[in-house]
């Protein structure tokens, strides 16, 4: 199987990465790609907002799936416009992208699929704003409508700084705080069959202990010890699939990969968001655990045939990752400073390197080009040997004024 991964973050890294190792892929194209791709696909420079050129790239490739990776592509419609050409596309239409694409629509399928989430207002100026917040009182938490690259959310108990985000967003949705931890479900779906992926967890926050500004991810965790039994299950019976029968209800099918956000509150569990793609960093975390052919479950949900591939298998184990951020993330991140160390960091048993943010400079330098750099995988055993992996890893890249966050899975590890 020829495959064509469209992207060139942290997430199509790990994606390319684990189709290249899939036995019945016999090659990865890439487009964009960034400098860490290259060693696993071939890189062609296509604009992956332009659905025209996506299609014809995959034609002129003759490749048999294409698997979009960040949301704007599919919000903006290029998964539409590889399947008007014949080709395999794994991603949701662009009205069906709107699940992520805007936080309103979201909850008006949840409302018709009887999910369980969060109370929330939709506010369209400040007055409504103020009123939502009064509504549901401190800690406030404020949702960008649209795609904000993961950054639009705040949760703070600043009434002031609720309102300055809500003021440079337009329309936002005010929601109650949900306690608990938070949960990454994602499940692979064609429209009809819903199969859930192993549960993970990320962790937004920029510093140690939960605290600074949210970001797009500082690193993840699979699978969960703490975790109750059933959730996945629960999770797929309430959640996932009444989320996709509604969806085809309403006219608007979703096939590809449904991303349930979920807080484990004191009342239950609770959707936090849906996005409509593969979340990044907790990707990395869960694909060197797939036991199954990760392209046999991508292309059954492109092609309506998910339902004869039978259920993901997972290897024993555990994987952590950690995100390198540049010097300044996540408010200003500079970029062009100096990459070492990548292949050091490479050579340490069940580590794998997934470049997010980087570059190769006139000189043919690697540097940084992005916020979150790199993040660092690792497989172990358990979740403590698949932690101390990862930093090992962690230790041996030289950026200068890069972060990263020291506890991902540290307390999961420790029992």
């Amino acid at each position: 199987m020829k495959t064509l991964v469209i992207g060139s973050g942290g997430r199509e890294h790990a994606l390319a990465l684990a189709l290249a190792r899939d036995g019945i892929v016999t090659q990865v194209h890439a487009a964009p790609g960034n400098p860490g791709m290259s060693a696993v696909a071939t890189l062609h420079d296509t604009d992956p907002l332009d659905g025209a050129a996506v299609a014809a790239r995959a034609v002129d490739l003759g490749v048999d799936l294409v698997v979009i990776g960040p949301e704007g592509p599919l919000v903006a419609g290029v998964a539409d416009a590889v399947r008007a050409c014949g080709i395999a596309c794994f991603g949701p239409s662009a009205r069906a992208a709107q699940l992520e694409g805007s936080k309103s629509y979201a909850k008006q399928v949840m409302a018709a699929a009887e999910v369980p989430t969060a109370m929330a207002h939709v506010c369209d100026n400040p007055a409504e704003v103020a009123a939502a917040l009064d509504a549901f009182g401190a800690p406030y938490v404020v949702k960008a409508d649209g795609l904000a690259a993961g950054k639009g959310v705040i949760v703070t108990d600043d009434r002031d700084a609720a309102l300055a985000h809500a003021a440079g967003c337009g329309r936002v949705v005010v929601e109650e705080f949900l306690d608990g931890p938070e949960v990454s479900l994602f499940a692979i779906t064609d429209g009809v069959t819903v199969l859930p992926l192993q549960p993970a967890q990320d962790f937004k926050r920029a510093y140690d202990g939960d605290t600074g500004p949210n970001t797009g991810g500082m690193g993840a965790y699979s699978p969960l010890p703490w975790a109750p039994d059933d959730l996945v299950v629960d999770v797929a019976r309430r959640v996932l699939q009444p989320t996709v029968e509604a969806m085809a209800r309403q006219g608007t099918p979703f096939a590809g990969l449904l991303y349930a956000g979920l807080a484990l509150t004191s009342r239950g569990v609770r959707v936090v968001e849906f996005n409509a793609r593969f979340g990044d960093p907790e990707t990395q975390a869960l694909l060197p655990l797939l036991d199954s052919s990760l392209a046999a479950l991508l292309h059954g949900a492109a092609t309506g045939t998910l339902g004869e591939v039978g259920l993901p298998v997972w290897r024993d184990g555990a994987a952590v990752t950690v995100v390198v951020a540049a010097h300044g993330y996540p408010v200003s991140p500079r970029t062009g400073d100096r990459i070492t160390g990548v292949e050091t960091a490479q050579a340490i048993e069940g580590v794998d390197v997934i470049h997010a943010g980087t570059a190769w400079d006139a000189s043919g330098d690697l540097v940084t080009a992005g916020g979150r750099v790199l993040t660092i995988t690792a497989v172990g055993a358990d979740l403590p040997q698949a932690r101390q992996r990862a930093y090992d890893g962690v230790a041996q890249i030289g950026i200068d004024g890069s972060q990263f966050r020291t506890d991902i899975a540290a307390e999961a590890a420790a029992g």
